[in-house]
């Protein structure tokens, strides 16, 4: 990697080259695609490949997930304060991403049949797991504002990631789909499927870092140049307390809590909706899943280019009202209408790629704005508190579903034998989670994007008073 001294800092206001956006996409294929695994098959795996209950399966994805949420406020704050010749993000996603892939590897095997010392094995992976996930990922999403500081360029750095994010969810599916195939003893499949998936995020991880280097260098000399500004270091209670004063960080971190409890959550459940009670396969339910994410990734760009004409708050209204209209039809579906299934799939997957693309574009503007209020760039702070909160909103929700399949008297699968029939109870679960339920929240993350504040406009105005070293005298409300 060249030293960026060598280079005059006025490069670092040019456009941003595509090797450096494709380089910027790469580091989300690792954690996409461990991120899409688990989403779609852990609980499946806990419940009906080693044999755990389901109210068992769910608290080890809870505990997990808390343990994710509580190291982001933690990595988010050391890494804006780490000093290093790598930079303050780069050392944590070089060192972090191997026990990263070791851990998601170990993840899928059945040490033994004890429930109880299963129990305990997968707790103990899991947070291993999550607090390395948070290590790699945090610092990777802060890029964004040193990358690029332009209103539309950051959307569309945001549509290369998302790019990669979705294409690497339709490559693990295929990859599910190839390695079920091929692989005859279920339990081996997974496993198989997890070293593939942590090879590939090795080597995506370490593309990233290499080609986005050089730019985030010479962004950082820009600041310092042209920048300066007295930046105490606050506590992390201080620190806190700004954050949660931003209204329209509030609002950005609901929209996306919203949107993504309900994906999580559907995304969780469905292969039990699929199996259960639609009566299909599993072929099928990964037949689904891609049909989502294929037309997710094909609207990115479109949502992209229409965000720079309507505005983000519109292409967000957008998406959702397709979203919602699939959610809500899902709970009405009866057994073997499959046709159906994936029509409602396809609308879905118009919705996702908002959801993908939108909120994450929306906080560097987020960013900007406390910048102006504070003359300090928190980057780490607020993806971290963005990131937190929606991790211990997914593992709550995903802990009452496990637990209400297990008050409904979902029974888990005994290794080695066929699908269990499920009660009447289960199956209303199943289907309230996945209509209802889901519907709500998207609901819920319609409304909040009505009353986000940052139009393009408004940014280009933080923008000239950023360039001009003024401050706001008052937070904005």
């Amino acid at each position: 990697m060249s030293n960026p001294s060598s280079n005059p800092p006025h490069q670092a206001l040019a456009p941003l080259k595509l090797s450096t956006q494709l380089a910027y996409g790469a580091g989300t294929v690792g954690v996409s695609m461990t991120g899409n695994i688990l989403v779609f098959f852990v609980l499946f795996f806990f419940t009906d490949v080693a044999g755990l209950p389901p109210d068992k399966s769910a608290l080890i994805l809870m505990v997990g997930k808390v343990m994710d949420a509580i190291s982001d406020p933690v990595v988010g704050w050391l890494s804006d304060h780490t000093t290093s010749r790598w930079g303050r993000r780069f050392p944590w996603m070089i060192f972090g991403v191997v026990p990263f892939a070791l851990c998601f590897v170990a993840m899928w095997g059945i040490p033994t049949t004890n429930t109880q010392w299963l129990l305990i094995y997968y707790i103990t992976l899991a947070l291993i797991f999550n607090t390395a996930y948070t290590i790699i990922f945090l610092p990777y999403v802060a890029l964004t504002p040193e990358l690029t500081s332009d209103y539309n360029e950051r959307t569309q750095l945001n549509s290369f990631r998302f790019t990669f994010a979705i294409g690497s969810s339709i490559l693990a599916l295929a990859l599910a789909q190839g390695v079920f195939r091929v692989v005859p003893v279920v339990s081996q499949r997974y496993l198989v499927l997890a070293v593939i998936t942590a090879a590939i995020a090795l080597g995506s991880m370490y593309w990233c870092v290499r080609g986005t280097w050089q730019r985030v260098q010479f962004m950082e000399q820009y600041r310092q140049q042209h920048q300066q500004r007295h930046q105490p270091r606050l506590s992390l209670v201080q620190q806190l307390q700004i954050v949660f004063n931003n209204r329209p960080f509030l609002l950005v971190m609901g929209i996306y809590l919203c949107s993504w409890l309900g994906a999580q959550l559907t995304a969780v459940v469905m292969q039990y909706f699929v199996v259960s009670w639609l009566g299909l396969s599993d072929f099928v339910f990964t037949q689904f899943a891609l049909v989502v994410q294929g037309t997710a990734l094909l609207m990115l760009f479109v949502w992209s280019r229409l965000s720079r004409r309507w505005g983000k708050r519109t292409v967000y209204a957008l998406g959702m009202g397709f979203w919602i209209v699939a959610q809500a039809g899902l709970f009405f579906l009866q057994p073997g209408q499959e046709k159906w299934l994936f029509l409602l799939g396809f609308m879905a997957g118009l919705g996702v790629s908002t959801a993908y693309l939108i909120p994450w574009s929306m906080l560097p503007d987020v960013i900007e704005l406390d910048e102006l209020r504070t003359g300090q760039r928190r980057e780490g702070v607020f993806y971290a508190f963005m990131v937190m909160l929606q991790k211990l909103g997914i593992a709550f929700g995903i802990y009452i579903v496990g637990k209400a399949l297990d008050w409904a008297g979902y029974i888990e699968r005994v290794p080695g034998s066929p699908p269990a029939v499920q009660p009447d109870s289960a199956l209303w679960v199943i289907r309230l989670v996945i209509g209802p339920l889901g519907t709500v929240l998207l609901i819920g993350g319609l409304i909040l994007a009505y009353f986000y504040p940052i139009t393009q406009g408004f940014h280009a105005e933080i923008r000239r008073k950023l360039q001009a070293g003024d401050r706001l005298s008052s937070p904005a409300k």
